[in-house]
């Protein structure tokens, strides 16, 4: 029984190579935080400017950790920062959007 001494980590949706990643790991925390502030904020009419620019950050800095991800944990906490950030930018986006009305 082989795999009573070595558990099987591969299929793990939290499988990691073990290695540290400070670049990947930043870009992760950094969006499922904007991620989380722009969904907060975005269901509130008022803070409109702040959901929209966090969203809107929160995207572009999801999507260049995607590029750069190496694992599946990175991977998958960056697909529900880019969700938050996504629907918090959209609700911001209905509320007002990026520049409150002052443009157009």
């Amino acid at each position: 029984m082989a795999q009573t001494l070595r558990p099987n980590i591969a299929g793990s949706l939290f499988a990691t190579d073990h290695k540290p990643h400070p670049l990947q790991d930043t870009l992760l925390a950094v969006t499922l935080v904007l991620g989380a502030t722009a969904f907060t904020t975005g269901l509130f009419d008022d803070l409109h400017l702040v959901s929209s620019w966090t969203g809107l950050v929160g995207i572009v800095t999801g999507a260049s950790g995607q590029f750069v991800s190496e694992t599946t944990r990175q991977r998958f906490g960056l697909v529900l920062g880019l969700g938050a950030a996504g629907v918090g930018f959209f609700l911001g986006m209905a509320h007002g959007g990026l520049f409150g009305g002052a443009i157009g």
